[in-house]
């Protein structure tokens, strides 16, 4: 009997949340339904806790932050500060031309219930360029690599990526198969891929319609040549703009907040950041590493309206992964992370109660 399939029995009953149904598990439920909602009163960009920087394997400096865990017993009460920590910890790994405010609603829900990691990949947000040569999803496992060596030193970890930050995962995989069933005990795969996919899906959100439509590959060939250009032509058409993030970012009809947020983050990141890892993805075929995440509980969550990582690669993640659970997350885009933020978090807290019965069975 694999050990994934052991996992996944000591996750069931109580939909996975209470974990052997102990009053330790109940009262933590508890707390995780409490903090429903809470993204919706939190204004966007706001969750923030002191940085930290990791310096990556070749110099690059990577902003992290960390949201500690915060005990409490059935009753409200703090416990005391001498008591230990539980030693799980959930690395969140962003997406293309996004920040690690991404994770809002999930930040939001998580704070204090989990220790939580949070950062910008590099050439992102609040992280140090990246040279031309190693702006890579090869080098964005090292770096996640890296990450782990500096601020969860000990304990096991579960690793959640969404689309870019997804395939950083399968990187890590692929160069330490070792890791998964020993350091990382769990994974979330969100609208992701480990290969196969048309690059010039991606560009769509982040390339004014006026400026992309139909001819993203010779948009590529511009970013490279006079990206300042770009940039400002995009703060011009700040409305076009706005259209293509809602038309592909999200499947449904959301507030025009959400689609504003998104805007912002992708707006923020220059456009010659975008055409340096532009080819990477076009490089991207690691299927073969998937193996390594047989034997964790994993997640594979997708909108079944994402037009830029289609539902198609997660069900062959899924496929791919045996024991691994599917979320299809009917009429949601490539920002299910958001659109459809309950039923990821609901999914994710399944995932980290399987992670938590496989710390508990060691």
């Amino acid at each position: 009997m694999s050990l994934k399939r052991r996992i996944l029995g000591l996750a069931a009953g109580a939909a996975g949340i209470a974990v052997a149904g102990t009053a330790v598990g109940v009262a933590r439920h508890r707390r995780v339904m409490a903090r429903r909602g809470a993204g919706d009163v939190t204004p966007f960009g706001s969750l923030r806790s002191r940085p930290i920087t990791v310096v990556a394997d070749d110099g690059v400096p990577l902003h992290v932050e960390v949201d500690e865990y915060e005990p409490v017993e059935d009753s409200g009460r703090r416990r005391t500060s001498g008591e230990a920590q539980p030693p799980l910890t959930v690395v969140f790994c962003h997406g293309y031309a996004l920040n690690l405010d991404c994770w809002h609603f999930q930040r939001a829900g998580y704070r204090g219930l989990v220790r939580t990691v949070y950062y910008d990949q590099r050439s992102h947000g609040r992280s140090g360029r990246s040279s031309l040569g190693h702006a890579t999803i090869d080098q964005l496992g090292r770096d996640l690599e890296r990450i782990l060596d500096e601020v969860v030193p000990e304990g096991p970890v579960v690793l959640v990526g969404h689309s870019m930050g997804g395939m950083s995962i399968i990187a890590l995989a692929e160069q330490h198969p070792e890791l998964f069933g020993d350091r990382v005990a769990g994974v979330a795969l969100i609208s992701t891929t480990a290969g196969g996919l048309d690059p010039s899906r991606i560009l769509l959100p982040v390339v004014p319609l006026s400026i992309g439509g139909g001819i993203t590959h010779q948009v590529v060939a511009l970013l490279g040549r006079g990206h300042k250009s770009v940039d400002r032509v995009r703060r011009l058409g700040r409305n076009v703009a706005m259209v293509a993030t809602d038309l592909f970012a999200f499947g449904d009809a959301v507030p025009a907040a959400y689609v504003d947020f998104v805007d912002q983050m992708l707006s923020d990141t220059p456009f010659e950041v975008v055409a340096e890892f532009f080819g990477s993805f076009r490089l991207f075929d690691k299927f073969h590493a998937v193996a390594a995440l047989e034997d964790v509980p994993t997640a594979i969550i997708c909108g079944t309206a994402d037009r830029l990582t289609s539902i198609g690669h997660s069900r062959k993640l899924h496929a791919h992964v045996p024991g691994s659970t599917l979320l299809e997350c009917e009429k949601a885009g490539h920002m299910v992370i958001m659109e459809r933020h309950d039923q990821v978090n609901a999914e994710l807290d399944q995932l980290i109660a399987a992670a938590a019965g496989l710390v508990d069975s060691r």
